[in-house]
């Protein structure tokens, strides 16, 4: 019993030897740059992700003729299609046209935009829009799926604008926001021709905030000097470390005004049923109220909107992403152990509270 004990702490310590040696040399090998990764694009067929969900579900409830014939019928109708699809190519062909054949079934392309602080997600947004604007027509439809507080007026500006690349090719634009679309987030959403919201989802907040803290009592407690040189009467307003007069402060609170102006306008020029007095005052709005006001166009979940379209349209979601290297990789998984472990403290900790 005693050796065996002994081996198998031997075998142990060979083991985590072995796998800190690969762990090491994997990350060597990644830290060798092969030149930049420029990503790539990843289309996955919706339908199908549709069509396998009731596939299941109809294999446990319905009874095994039924089931048969249900199949059989779906293999016709595939068959039917697919003759048709041939049948629509060659024509196409033969006329040398460009453009989809009026059989052509309608084509959705389905964005996600989980916007923080930074707008971070504007270079994946980028990549997928122009991928998308490569093939869509007038015929098809863009899908954004957003979820956004806001953020930097400038993050969220850019990000608005390459909204408007789609809008401008005459493409219909929806936006589908099942949590929140405030601040920036609505000005994203604002830009699209039919925005589509959850019951409870947030909107609005069309306002400008800025706030920062101040030290210069801190410092000049303990005789500590903080000297700003500039060049230009506003090249800076309120600091942080500076002793901040009224007449900073007005000039401060004179740009967030401008800056809410040019909010306004933009709101105004794509939404102009708005009444952009009334909705202009940095409150939000929950889904049903926010229809009432004209913020959005229609009550509805994002998956409820694209099941609406299933089976008319061919349902295409697009995503650009990034190849992870290995300590990525192992960063990810690292830190989703700390967040599922993290959670479960803060949960036992937590009063219970009933929505």
């Amino acid at each position: 019993m005693e050796f065996l004990i002994t081996y198998g702490m031997f075998l142990a310590k060979v083991v985590t030897l072995v796998v800190a040696f690969v762990i090491i040399l994997s990350l060597l090998v990644s830290s060798k740059q092969r030149g930049p990764d420029k990503g790539y694009i990843e289309v996955v067929k919706l339908n199908d992700t549709f069509d396998e969900y009731t596939d299941i579900i109809k294999s446990e409830v319905l009874d095994p003729q039924t089931l048969k014939a249900e199949q059989k019928l779906k293999k016709k109708t595939e068959k039917r299609q697919q003759k048709d699809k041939k049948r629509e190519l060659k024509s196409a062909a033969a006329s040398d046209s460009e453009n989809p054949t009026d059989n052509t079934p309608k084509r959705l392309f389905v964005l996600d935009f989980d916007g923080d602080i930074k707008a971070s997600a504007n270079a994946n947004l980028r990549e997928e829009i122009t991928a998308i604007l490569g093939v869509a027509t007038e015929r098809d439809e863009v899908v954004v799926k957003l979820e956004s507080g806001g953020g930097m007026v400038h993050s969220y500006g850019l990000a608005a604008s390459q909204l408007t690349r789609i809008t401008e090719r005459k493409i219909p634009l929806t936006v589908c926001v099942d949590k929140v679309a405030a601040s920036g987030g609505y000005m994203m959403a604002c830009v699209a021709d039919k925005i589509v919201a959850a019951p409870f989802a947030v909107l609005g907040s069309i306002g400008v905030v800025a706030q920062l803290p101040n030290f210069h009592r801190l410092l000049k407690k303990n005789d500590i000097d903080f000297e700003l040189f500039t060049a230009g009467e506003y090249k800076r307003t309120v600091t942080m470390f500076g002793e901040n007069s009224d007449k900073d402060r007005e000039k401060f609170t004179d740009d967030l005004e401008q800056t809410h102006v040019l909010f306004k306008s933009f709101v105004s020029e794509h939404r102009p049923a708005v009444d952009i007095d009334k909705v202009a005052t940095g409150e939000i709005w929950y889904g049903a109220k926010a229809l009432e006001i004209q913020l959005i166009d229609q009550i509805q979940t994002s998956d409820g909107y694209l099941w609406s379209q299933h089976p008319e349209c061919a349902i295409f979601s697009v995503s650009f992403s990034h190849k992870k290297t290995l300590p990525e990789r192992l960063g990810i998984a690292a830190e989703g152990s700390l967040d599922r472990l993290f959670s479960r403290w803060v949960t036992r900790l937590q009063p219970k509270r009933w929505f």
